[in-house]
């Protein structure tokens, strides 16, 4: 897992960069806000943020909010790091739209524990798709409008934008139509419910 460090205090960064290498983390360093801004809107955003509270060009809860304002693509779990220590404080930090509060001088045991809960935060999040918005459905044949003005069944839109998987049956009203159809006059077997 990549996870950034946005902190303009030097001494902060080399020890939380030796702590989390020695984790096992993929470090990227940035030493002012506008730089982090720029690291998570590229084109390889990290998993995870520890973000100073006060840094130059852009204090570490403005980011948090221009982050929650334009999600990257992939979730970010931030982690709003300050020796600002009062409820107020944590409650600021909170709304800004950051997932987790620590303080410094951090504790290693601390900072350990809280980025296993935004590991699991994380695998949480991936394992969730879901639809949202509106679907643009033919009210005739029932097939949807796909992102690239394509319209293809249902079944194969949900399946694309979400974990659902379909199996295919058929009800008794159309059981009863298709035989209507086909011209059929005996009865068959009961169809398939599944």
């Amino acid at each position: 897992m990549r996870v950034l460090i946005a902190d303009d205090d030097r001494m902060t960064t080399l020890m939380l960069s030796q702590t989390l290498e020695n984790w096992g983390f993929e470090v990227t360093v940035a030493d002012d806000g506008a730089s982090a801004w720029e690291c998570i809107t590229g084109d390889d955003p990290p998993a995870l943020a520890i973000v100073d509270w006060m840094m130059p060009g852009l204090e570490g809860p403005e980011l948090c909010r221009r982050i929650r304002e334009a999600p990257p693509p992939a979730p970010i779990y931030l982690i709003l790091l300050t020796s600002r220590t009062s409820r107020e404080d944590l409650v600021i930090g909170l709304e800004s739209g950051a997932d987790d509060y620590l303080t410094k001088p951090f504790d290693p045991i601390e900072l350990r524990a809280r980025i296993h809960v935004g590991q699991r935060t994380l695998g949480l999040m991936a394992s969730i798709k879901r639809l949202n918005g509106l679907l643009p459905i033919c009210s005739y044949c029932k097939r949807i409008r796909s992102d690239q003005d394509y319209w293809e069944q249902v079944e194969n839109y949900i399946t694309e934008h979400s974990d659902a998987r379909f199996s295919h049956g058929i009800c008794p009203d159309c059981f009863d139509k298709v035989l209507d159809d086909l011209g059929a006059d005996s009865p068959s077997p009961e169809p398939s419910r599944t």
